[in-house]
């Protein structure tokens, strides 16, 4: 009885609810099949792959726990795939326990066949190209997200003025593309691009009233998109927008949740000293 309760107060803990979100067909890009989520042997982790149908898994925290902000989570995967637990799941769980709402969000990705991991390690520099295409409507996916969490704000016990928007890699390069492209409803209050994937998404001038940006990185990521995080970086300080930077000397690319014995280990622990810091999470008096 007492592993029961246990198991039953964890599931409410982390409950969770799928969503589908609205999408316009392309027309031009067909997928063929389901979505798959498997093992990857070659990326050691669970991964998704030929997401045709954009949705959100919700997960709530403890009640006692909630503090109005809430974050939704784009995982990486070169476009290809989603890396679902350490780059979405785990981040989602993570921020449960400080008291934030989470969605990770699968977005649109390449049509890929019975191993998307594979063709993405097999494709070489057209994976730009081939990519390309795709992108635009993985965008689309993410600020159909902010906007609709920003209307169910009330029944999701969140503050509709404190939703973020972070991405993993192509993640990161779709976490760009909704700060470059948002509308009044679809418009983050936060950005948290973690190594975005900048050869993807360039980085452009800034909106005028772009939200507050946390760029992660490391410089040793073997990728090379060091430098299009600083270059994020120095575009909104030249705009006078708010922004930090946290680069790591080492981490490489891809760390996620994923723990190496370094520094870049505890990145989402400074994404909440920096979320405490700009008034996006507030403490209870009892914590």
């Amino acid at each position: 009885l007492l592993t029961l309760f246990c198991f039953l107060h964890m599931g409410i803990a982390f409950s969770q609810e799928i969503v589908e979100l609205p999408y316009k067909e392309d027309g031009q890009i067909k997928w063929i099949g389901d979505e798959k989520e498997y093992f990857s042997e070659i990326w050691q982790t669970q991964v998704v792959t030929n997401v045709s149908i954009p949705t959100m898994q919700i997960f709530k925290p403890n009640p006692s726990k909630t503090n109005g902000a809430s974050v939704i989570i784009a995982p990486g995967g070169g476009l290809y795939a989603l890396s679902i637990n350490s780059e979405g799941i785990d981040v989602a769980k993570w921020l449960n326990e400080k008291g934030v709402t989470a969605f990770v969000l699968k977005y649109r990705l390449v049509p890929t066949g019975k191993d998307g991991v594979k063709e993405v390690m097999q494709i070489g520099e057209k994976i730009i190209e081939n990519v390309a295409p795709v992108l635009p409507l993985s965008v689309q996916d993410g600020m159909a997200a902010v906007s609709y969490v920003r209307k169910n704000a009330e029944s999701l016990g969140i503050n509709p003025q404190k939703i973020g928007f972070m991405g993993f890699s192509a993640g990161g390069a779709v976490t760009m593309g909704v700060g470059y492209n948002y509308s009044q409803n679809s418009r983050p209050d936060f950005l948290v691009p973690v190594y975005p994937w900048t050869s993807a998404m360039p980085v452009k001038q800034c909106l005028s009233d772009a939200p507050p940006m946390l760029i992660i990185c490391a410089t040793d990521d073997p990728l090379g998109l060091a430098s299009g995080s600083v270059e994020l970086y120095s575009s909104y300080l030249k705009a006078e927008k708010n922004i930090a930077l946290h680069m790591y000397s080492k981490g490489g690319h891809g760390f996620g949740m994923r723990k190496q014995g370094l520094p870049s280990d505890t990145w989402i622990s400074r994404f909440y000293d920096w979320a405490l810091a700009e008034g996006i999470i507030e403490t209870k008096k009892s914590e």
